[in-house]
């Protein structure tokens, strides 16, 4: 019986030193120390700092490269226009051709205000606008030209307009387009046509609003078209109306196209 006991048996210090070497038994595994903890709070701090530093470098970053592509690629496809002529002529500097075609622009501008300009716009948009598919694509442009036009003729926008807008309470963004005059047996009301955008510039509802439930704020037809566009981004921190003498002088710079040809 005693030989068994001792077969058997365990040496204490043996069993000591399995139960020091256990690494699965986390109640039994040596603590970790205090320089490797410092170690990993430093490392994720610095990581947590560097992430935030490259995220602001590339959020101020961004826009300037945005900004910059874009200005580059309209500088190239402006100055791709005139700049073959410049190169069969032996003239090779950059630049020249964005130049002229600015100046291009310019005198069409001086020379479709005059009466015989006027006449041979009129007599060109006619043609194109008998033609089957053309006739759309020019409509379309026109309208968006013409409504960030300084000289805004009757179709274009005409003012910034506040409705109350789907629900009581609620607020939307619009354009004056047009007015009309409601008969009625109990009197005439005026009306005027808001053209509310949904999720596209031109694509959205026509309203009929009395022009008493209009609120006309202190913004132009490009801020207006910028609040639309940008998704609301650009919107000032303060929207007031604006009086009726601001309204009439604003109605007062409006030139329409017509009356300059």
């Amino acid at each position: 019986m005693a030989e068994e006991k001792d077969a058997t048996s365990v040496p204490l210090s043996q069993g000591t030193r399995d139960e020091e070497v256990d690494p699965e038994d986390p109640v039994k595994s040596p603590p970790t120390s205090p320089d490797s903890s410092t170690r990993r709070a430093c490392c994720f701090v610095l990581q947590s700092w560097v992430t935030k530093k490259f995220m602001t470098g590339c959020v101020v970053l961004f826009p300037v490269a945005v900004t910059f592509f874009v200005t580059w690629w309209f500088i190239q496809f402006v100055d791709g226009f005139f700049s073959p002529l410049y190169a069969q002529l032996g003239i090779d500097i950059f630049g020249l051709g964005f130049v002229t075609s600015l100046l291009f622009v310019f005198l069409v501008g001086v020379f479709v205000s005059s009466w015989l300009g006027a006449t041979v716009f009129w007599i060109g948009e006619w043609f194109i606008k008998r033609m089957p598919f053309v006739k759309h694509l020019y409509s379309a442009s026109k309208q968006i030209s013409s409504a960030i036009s300084p000289d805004q003729n009757t179709t274009a926008f005409k003012e910034v307009a506040i409705i109350r807008h789907p629900r009581v309470g609620e607020y939307a963004f619009g354009f004056i387009t047009s007015s009309v005059v409601l008969q009625r047996d109990d009197g005439d009301e005026e009306l005027c046509s808001v053209f509310v955008p949904t999720n596209h510039l031109y694509i959205g509802d026509i309203l009929l609003v009395n022009s008493k439930d209009i609120m006309r704020p202190n913004l132009s037809i490009r801020e207006g078209i910028e609040i639309i566009v940008s998704g609301g981004m650009t919107m000032p921190q303060r929207i007031s109306p604006i009086s009726p003498i601001q309204r009439v002088a604003r109605q007062g710079d409006r030139i329409p196209l017509n009356r300059l040809m």
